[in-house]
């Protein structure tokens, strides 16, 4: 893993450090399609991180990389956002070396290898 994609939806810009760059697929276009980001993160060994369902099915059918980090909890504000991701992001991180999808939801964070 060389860094995390975060996909449209999701904000680039994060208050709290990950231990990997962030960039956005802003970097591909505007709305780049799903088989775009994937395969820009499957090339340059990037995590997916999104809240598109879409992802979680294609990596359970796939090897890694790409590995995903599916963001399983309805709209926050933006600070409750950045303040939930904080929190949990050493674990999602400690996950991914092991397990090709991580789920984080707003009460728990679940690795499927």
């Amino acid at each position: 893993m060389k860094g995390f994609l975060f996909d449209e939806n999701l904000p680039a810009r994060l208050t709290f450090q990950p231990g990997l760059p962030v960039i956005s697929s802003a970097v591909l276009g505007a709305s780049p399609s799903d088989t775009r980001v994937w395969e820009h993160a499957q090339r340059a060994d990037l995590v997916i991180v999104t809240k598109d369902a879409d992802f979680s099915g294609r990596i359970i059918l796939h090897p890694p990389p790409p590995r995903v980090v599916h963001l399983r909890f309805g709209n926050l504000r933006r600070r409750e956002f950045h303040a939930l991701l904080a929190r949990v992001w050493p674990q999602v991180e400690a996950l991914l070396k092991t397990h090709k999808l991580v789920n984080v939801h707003a009460d728990r964070v679940e690795g499927i290898r």
